[in-house]
Parts: structure tokens; C-alpha cells; sequence
């Protein structure tokens, strides 16, 4: 993992970030929209994530962006405050990327930054055919707390989510 960084993204890496996610929207489950995202969409959000202190990692090597991640809310913490201390993360690595330890690598950083903030349950709803990423959180101590059946649709076909959750 030498040649690979781990740190937070800035403004100048968003492009790279658009790039990597609409990638993988024509061609995974990864995300169950088909709506692209937006350069300035993504500032909007990275400019919300910075106020509410929540974290946005990107891993890059030899320069390039290959994957991020970042938690938020795991549901309205207004409406109902007693989520506070729950968050739900999300973690892309580019396609050519995997296989390195890459998503390892963010996934333990975002991690530490929950627990830091003093978070106390990590959740991730991954789609119920990504067995790599079903893989991978089991591999960081996550658990399978649930299924939802066929609660999403992409690609012609209705999706599973599989609920995964971390004490932190």
C-alpha cells in the first residue's frame, strides 16, 4: 500500500471524484440512480460535509484519484436526535484500482475519523449482489444486521440491500 495515500479531498480533486462515480453508475449497482453527478453538485456537497465535520477521503496514487469515501447521518438527526451518534458511509474505488487494498485502506481511515468524532455505529447498505463489498466490511469487523428485498431497481430488475453495521 506505499504507492497509495490516503488523505482529505480538496476542492481540485472533485472532477476526478464526478469522474470515478459516474463510471460506475452505467455499469454497477454501486449506486441505484442513473442521474449523473455534477462537478458543482459535488462542491455543494463537499462545502456541507466540511461544515457538519463530516469526512471526505480520497486514496490517490501517482496522482490519480482511485477511490474516496465519506459517511454522513445515517437518518435526519433534527428530526429524530437520538441517530446522532450513527453514520452511513459510502466508499467507491475506480474499477482498475481494486484488488490493491485500496477500499481497505479508506474504509479504515473513515473509521478512525467516526470514532474520533465519537461515533459510535458505522452502517454501510451495500447492494446485496456486491459480494466483494460484502467481503470487505465482514473482513473490518462489520456485520450483516439485515436484508431488504427488493427495495431498489436498476437495470431493469429489482435490487436487494444488504445492511451492515459496525460498532464503533
Amino acid at each position: 500500500m506505499a504507492d497509495v495515500t490516503v488523505r482529505e479531498a480538496s476542492e481540485a480533486e472533485l472532477p476526478a471524484i464526478v469522474d470515478l462515480q459516474n463510471a460506475l453508475l452505467s455499469t454497477t449497482t454501486i449506486e441505484w440512480t442513473d442521474t449523473p453527478h455534477t462537478v458543482p453538485e459535488r462542491a455543494e456537497w463537499l462545502r456541507r460535509q466540511r461544515a457538519l465535520r463530516h469526512p471526505v477521503l480520497v486514496a490517490v496514487a501517482a496522482d490519480d484519484v482511485v477511490g474516496w469515501c465519506s459517511f454522513g447521518d445515517f437518518r435526519d438527526t433534527i428530526k429524530w436526535p437520538g441517530y446522532r451518534f450513527t453514520v452511513e458511509h459510502t466508499l467507491h474505488v475506480r474499477a482498475d484500482a481494486r484488488g490493491r487494498g485500496i477500499g481497505t485502506h479508506l474504509l479504515r481511515g473513515l473509521i478512525g475519523r467516526a470514532h474520533s468524532l465519537g461515533k459510535h455505529v458505522m452502517i454501510a447498505g451495500v447492494d446485496a449482489d456486491n459480494a466483494a463489498s460484502i467481503r470487505l466490511h465482514e473482513r473490518l469487523g462489520f456485520t450483516q444486521a439485515g436484508r431488504l428485498r427488493e427495495v431498489g431497481y436498476k437495470f431493469g430488475r429489482w435490487l436487494d440491500l444488504v445492511f451492515l453495521q459496525l460498532a464503533l
